[in-house]
């Protein structure tokens, strides 16, 4: 869960959560007599969301991680155990 929150969530939700911050602490609570939440631009803080989300998870799938070598073996039941999937190395290694 805290994995999905960091990498999903957070992306999605940081540009407009630090442009209402920026929005409430340096412009007066209503502009020209129209709610705040109504002038918010919705559509360029999804598209930022969308954006930084894709540049997290490119990061976390690509550049997180070694590569493993060898061959899977899948967990099994064996003499009334789970044995754990594992890599075993590849013969002539």
């Amino acid at each position: 869960m805290p994995r999905v929150l960091l990498t999903v969530v957070l992306p999605l939700l940081l540009p407009t959560a630090l442009y209402l911050l920026w929005v409430t602490t340096l412009r007066p609570a209503q502009r020209n007599g129209a709610p705040l939440w109504r002038v918010l631009p919705w559509v360029w803080l999804a598209a930022a969301g969308v954006v930084l989300l894709a540049i997290v998870l490119f990061v976390v799938t690509v550049h997180f991680g070694m590569p493993q070598e060898g061959v899977y073996v899948p967990p099994r039941w064996e003499n009334g155990h789970i044995v754990p999937g594992h890599m075993e190395r590849k013969p002539g290694q």
